[in-house]
């Protein structure tokens, strides 16, 4: 059989300038607390930075 996904949970990823959500992604949530990556933001059209924010349903 195989071997749940017990350790990964779906979070959006948002802008830290305008809050906007653009992004979703799985991060491991014992070995990632808090992820903060640089992504293009569609509505200040330009690279920012973008922080993970609460678990998805």
């Amino acid at each position: 059989m195989a071997k749940k996904k017990g350790g990964r949970i779906i979070v959006a990823m948002q802008c830290k300038e305008c809050g906007a959500t653009n992004y979703q992604t799985m991060i491991n949530k014992t070995a990632t607390p808090k992820l903060e990556l640089k992504k293009y933001c569609k509505k200040d059209k330009k690279h920012t930075t973008h922080a993970s924010r609460e678990k998805l349903k």
